[in-house]
């Protein structure tokens, strides 16, 4: 009924109703422990390797102690297993592979029951996209969504120069216009946000997409890699040159080098890739000098070969991911389905010294053009 209400709702209303959801949307993620999470977050970029080491074996341990008293699936799983409490409240960081994976499969057959918290904060599930299959869902309790979004800002939009208070063009999944009539983005006031749709990029609508970045004088753009980089290509064949921007800041898809190449010279500005997810178990993001860095205070990453074993550097392997922000529904040991290879660490005089990633493998998709 919402969805058909907005659809016949003039462009005037459809960015109020848009701008309304931001507002609401902005207090969720960036009220209560944002804040104070960002400067956790700053203050733990140039921790060391044995800092990092320490930091996530007693935030694993915390959230396995828990998980294992409050979450009836791990309670269940792990005694099955051979578990005690013992063994968690002692738990090293060199024993996580000890612990068995937590499959896809569970996570959609029991996300929403035993894998919750008894003890879990007040919240609300979110689905991810469910490209390779049925989509899982993920609680989000605020605290939870306002420590991730602290993540976001810290290793995200400041490593690209930007902050949540920059106008940002978008191009995402939601048919936020729901016609083939322009204009084909939708504005969201409250969070400088103009939202572009991904499926009326052409040449004959590309005069229409710049209005939008120049009515809504965006400052970076953000969103799919593919479609921010089929609205390049149409700005270039049309001979438009857009303005300037910040960063592009792309995510969800693989971003190849011709990709990054095509935008940097259309928008005149650096290629910031990314990868997170709606599981928040893991984030990689780019810093300002080319390198992919793994967060380790926002999940623990493994990356195994076909033998379970870890990878070498720059061998592709399976990523494994335990968050250790959302204990609402905890995700531990669990294979999300994406690829990456890992690269050589930096030596201990470098600033920043978290894993680094060579490159983000397991999100290859085909594009068909109608």
């Amino acid at each position: 009924m919402l969805n058909f209400i907005y659809k016949i709702l003039p462009v005037s209303l459809q960015n109020l109703v848009i701008s309304l959801y931001g507002l609401y949307w902005k207090k969720r993620r960036f009220g209560g422990v944002f804040k104070k999470e960002v400067n956790l977050f700053r203050s733990r970029n140039n921790f060391s390797k044995q800092q990092w080491y320490e930091y996530q074996e007693k935030e694993l341990r915390k959230l396995l102690v828990h998980s294992f008293i409050n979450v009836p699936f791990y309670k269940k799983k792990y005694t099955d297993a051979g578990f005690d409490l013992n063994f968690f409240k002692n738990f090293k960081l060199n024993d996580l592979n000890k612990l068995p994976f937590l499959e896809k499969e569970e996570l959609r057959k029991f996300g929403k029951t035993k894998l919750l918290s008894e003890r879990r904060k007040k919240g609300d599930f979110y689905s991810s996209s469910g490209s390779t299959g049925t989509p899982t869902s993920i609680y989000y309790s605020r605290e939870f969504h306002q420590k991730w979004r602290a993540a976001f800002e810290v290793r995200i939009n400041e490593w690209a120069g930007v902050n949540r208070f920059t106008a940002r063009g978008m191009i995402g999944g939601r048919k936020i216009v729901k016609s083939n009539k322009p204009p084909y983005y939708r504005y969201n006031y409250f969070e400088k946000q103009t939202y572009f749709s991904a499926y009326h990029i052409s040449q004959n609508n590309i005069q229409n997409y710049l209005e939008g970045i120049i009515k809504g004088n965006v400052k970076y753009m953000t969103g799919y890699a593919m479609s921010n980089y089929l609205l390049a290509i149409e700005f270039e064949k049309a001979g438009i040159v857009p303005p300037k921007m910040k960063a592009v800041i792309t995510s969800s898809e693989k971003l190849t080098k011709k990709m990054r190449r095509t935008l940097e010279r259309v928008y005149d500005c650096k290629v910031f890739d990314a990868y997170s997810g709606v599981e928040c178990c893991g984030l990689i993001s780019e810093s300002n000098d080319g390198q992919l860095f793994i967060s380790p205070d926002a999940g623990i990453v493994e990356v195994l070969n076909e033998k379970e074993n870890p990878v070498r550097e720059n061998e592709i392997g399976e990523l494994i991911s335990t968050g250790l922000l959302n204990y609402d529904q905890p995700l531990i040991r669990y294979k999300i389905g994406d690829r990456i290879s890992l690269g050589k660490m930096n030596d201990n005089n470098a600033q920043v010294q978290m894993p680094i990633v060579k490159s983000i493998d397991g999100r290859i998709e085909d594009v068909i053009t109608g």
